[in-house]
């Protein structure tokens, strides 16, 4: 059982030059994943560097690294809710993680699960194997609705849980991804309720930027859970704001667009990401909060970046 802990530390940013099989680790870097879009909402691939400004507190700074993120290891953190109000719906999300991670993942990707629901529980640790992630789907069942039956990595202490959402995105942020180097994705399959966490909101969408972490959600809600006027869910405003804030995005399953289609988008956004990395003007590593921007010379495409990271000091080994 691993207990939930508030670490303050270094991260390592990772860039990559333009020699594709070479990746270069600075703690100095800033390194911004972003996707584009054109007004349709279709992704764009093949832009250069030129095509790219990058405004620091709304400075503009001297890009040192561009690539095209197509072939750089990928890690993967699968959050899924199992609380009562997805009982019916782990069946269809174990089919469609299966079938995810059998199509994604590529030589040196890795990946792990956790289920979420009065508590997190790690299913699967870090694996390459697909097949290894599919025996860990398998565990996937409903919360009991009983907090404390089986513990997770993070223990259920000082009153009773529901929904512990924003933990587990804490979790695999702060103590599965922030040591890891690479482009590193959390993909969260829930109805964006939270109950019960230790954790709030802001606590979650910080420790997913000092890990570097990029937040998609995936608002998955199963009507009939709500009773006979089907009112609930309702969790797509918190999960829009941690994935903007991060440079993810939210898709919503409902009956024109599957969880299998949302899935297969998913993975066409991860293979056509730009890795951009600046060493910052401003080299006051005080901690804070620095906005970040980033402007495209094409006024008729979208960037999508996550909003900000804090400007720590390595940490001392």
């Amino acid at each position: 059982m691993r207990i939930l802990t508030v670490l303050t530390v270094g991260s390592v940013l990772l860039a990559q030059d333009q020699m594709p099989s070479i990746i270069k680790v600075d703690v100095d870097l800033v390194n911004i994943l972003t996707s584009v879009r054109d007004k349709k909402g279709a992704l764009i691939p093949s832009l250069q560097k030129e095509d790219f400004t990058i405004l620091e507190d709304g400075k503009a700074q001297p890009i040192k690294y561009f690539t095209k993120e197509t072939d750089l290891p990928l890690t993967i953190g699968l959050l899924v809710d199992v609380s009562g109000s997805q009982r019916n719906l782990i069946d269809i999300e174990r089919s469609a993680a299966s079938q995810f991670f059998r199509e994604v993942l590529r030589k040196k990707d890795l990946a792990f699960l956790i289920s979420f629901g009065e508590e997190n529980e790690l299913l699967q640790d870090y694996t390459g194997s697909a097949r290894l992630l599919t025996e860990g789907l398998n565990q996937l069942r409903p919360a009991s609705g009983v907090s404390g039956i089986h513990p997770g990595p993070v223990p259920t202490m000082g009153g009773p849980r529901g929904t512990v959402m924003y933990d587990a995105v804490y979790l695999a942020a702060n103590e599965k991804l922030k040591g890891e180097v690479g482009r590193k994705v959390i993909v969260l399959i829930t109805d964006g309720v939270d109950q019960g966490s230790r954790m709030t909101r802001n606590q979650a969408i910080e420790a997913a930027q000092k890990s570097d972490a990029v937040i998609y959600s995936i608002e998955y809600s199963d009507a009939r859970a709500y009773g006979p006027f089907g009112a609930g869910g309702g969790g797509e405003g918190e999960l829009r704001k941690m994935s903007d804030e991060t440079g993810g995005r939210v898709y919503k399953v409902d009956r024109r667009h599957t969880l299998e289609q949302v899935f297969k988008e998913l993975q066409d956004e991860m293979r056509s990401q730009y890795s951009i990395a600046y060493t910052p003007l401003n080299e006051v590593k005080d901690g804070g909060y620095r906005r970040l921007e980033v402007r495209l010379a094409n006024k008729d495409l979208k960037a999508q970046a996550r909003k900000g990271y804090y400007a720590i000091k390595p940490a001392v080994k």
